[in-house]
């Protein structure tokens, strides 16, 4: 994966695959501590105490369908390119947590990507869950919640081309509003 968005997609998936309802994703930006952090946290499964000794093996994975898993992996490798790291919490019945740091200036960082449109894919995907969406940086802070947004739609789908479209430029105005 060339960008962090789609590293946020694929654990973001991970929890919908993992039952969550409610699946938060922040991304912190401090230019000045020189970090970057991205945490995706959901209430889903969560994972026995062995799968999560095992998880950030390419070879171990709960799908059927194919052997390896090379999310976590994937993920925590760019974390640590760029002089950063990962760590993941979990508790079955509770949901998981992951989060990865990242040397916000080093060459070796991968861009932070379309983060609105890994959004908007994860929404328009999975309209029966719930998202909340938070970028913080010395300039703002942005939220996007998805709980407060079907609200605000009463019953008009959220997955709805219209809505969507609207979705997106919001969230990419908010993030552009708060980052330099």
């Amino acid at each position: 994966m060339k960008e962090l968005s789609l590293h946020i997609l694929d654990i973001a998936n991970n929890s919908v695959a993992a039952d969550a309802t409610l699946i938060t994703i922040e991304v912190c930006e401090d230019i000045a501590a020189n970090s970057l952090i991205i945490r995706i946290e959901d209430n889903g499964r969560g994972m026995s105490p062995e799968l999560l000794s095992k998880v950030r093996d390419p070879f171990t994975t709960s799908r059927k369908t194919r052997k390896v898993g090379l999310g976590i992996p994937l993920f925590e490798n760019a974390a640590k390119a760029s002089g950063g790291g990962l760590d993941i919490k979990s508790t079955p019945g509770a949901g998981t947590c992951v989060t990865a740091w990242f040397k916000h200036d080093s060459i070796d960082r991968q861009p932070l990507g379309d983060i609105a449109a890994t959004l908007i894919t994860l929404i328009t995907t999975n309209p029966d869950r719930d998202f909340i969406y938070r970028h913080i940086t010395q300039d703002g802070k942005f939220e996007l919640d998805t709980v407060k947004v079907k609200k605000i739609l009463q019953g008009v789908p959220i997955r709805s081309f219209e809505i969507a479209k609207w979705l997106e430029n919001y969230i990419r105005d908010g993030i552009s509003t708060i980052r330099r």
